[in-house]
């Protein structure tokens, strides 16, 4: 698969009710927005209607919190027939959900909780993921968790063990920067060699989104501008990936709808101004050649904390 099997969206932000009726009546200039596929499964709802409004004027991807592609419970087959449904009604980009697990034993625990890299998960979500995309007869991506916690008996790194379930299940990936950088931090990790880790072509889509500093640990809130470090990360991103899908996620203090617009609008300017920097100077291959583009990570972390 090249890059280009993914549609170049541009830039976008998440769709949020707080900001229907301004959208529907003020039809904002941003490229796309992304829906949280949970909250229009219902066929007979409000939320569907105006997302089918939306959808007339604007590209869409659906982005699913409830897929549980990790857990050991069964595919909920109920889910993914309203899952197709909802696809084939409204036709979106892309479809995607997160690498992580939602429920066990029949229960959701209402969080998206990070799973053991092992041989044995990665046999366990291809073949999920196959399955799922059998489904729905399309391709999904999926996207990196930020995580707090990891098992002691991982064998693989996070980003190579995304890399892998994409290659061998055929599916792509949803690279949340922000994600990776918050993790990187509560797990001691080195953020850009995780996206050294990821294959180009398999990326999507990319997420930017705002975290709190809890002293101790940083949590992702989607709750305040994308940070700093996290824009420098989002250069690296787009070096490594290309000019690629960028959704600005924003789920709490949500802000006036200008000020998301604002954001996708400055994820556009880093984004060109990469690329700019690439026509100008030649692709670049390697970490090395792609410093000018970030300073240094720092070294410090707040510390692994394992489990299981």
């Amino acid at each position: 698969m090249s890059a280009s099997n993914w549609p170049r969206l541009g830039f976008g932000v998440g769709l949020r009710a707080e900001h229907y009726e301004h959208v529907l009546a003020a039809q904002p200039s941003v490229a796309w927005f992304e829906a949280i596929t949970e909250n229009y499964l219902d066929s007979g709802g409000r939320p569907l209607h105006i997302l089918e409004q939306v959808r007339s004027s604007y590209a869409l991807a659906l982005h699913g919190v409830a897929l549980s592609i990790g857990s050991t419970d069964p595919l909920d087959d109920q889910y993914l027939i309203r899952l197709r449904a909802l696809v084939e009604r409204l036709e979106p980009a892309l479809v995607t959900d997160h690498l992580c697990w939602t429920a066990v034993a029949g229960r959701s625990l209402y969080d998206l909780l990070p799973l053991p890299y092992t041989e044995d998960t990665l046999r366990h979500v291809v073949d999920r993921v196959r399955r799922v995309q059998d489904v729905l007869r399309r391709r999904i991506a999926l996207e990196n968790p930020s995580t707090y916690v990891a098992f002691r008996h991982s064998t693989i790194a996070e980003g190579e063990f995304l890399a892998a379930v994409a290659r061998e299940a055929d599916c792509g990936l949803l690279i949340d920067v922000n994600n990776i950088f918050v993790s990187g931090h509560n797990l001691g990790f080195d953020p850009y060699r995780y996206l050294d880790a990821i294959p180009a072509e398999r990326v999507a889509q990319m997420h930017l989104a705002g975290f709190t500093d809890m002293g101790s640990y940083l949590f992702d809130t989607h709750s305040a501008p994308v940070h700093d470090e996290v824009w420098k990360l989002y250069r690296y991103a787009v070096a490594r990936f290309g000019v690629t899908a960028t959704l600005i996620e924003w789920d709490a203090d949500i802000p006036p709808f200008e000020r998301l617009q604002a954001e996708a609008e400055r994820a556009r300017r880093e984004a060109l101004s990469v690329e700019r920097m690439e026509h100008t100077h030649g692709q670049p291959t390697n970490r090395s050649s792609l410093a000018a583009l970030h300073p240094e990570v720092d070294g410090g972390a707040a510390g692994r904390t394992a489990v299981g």
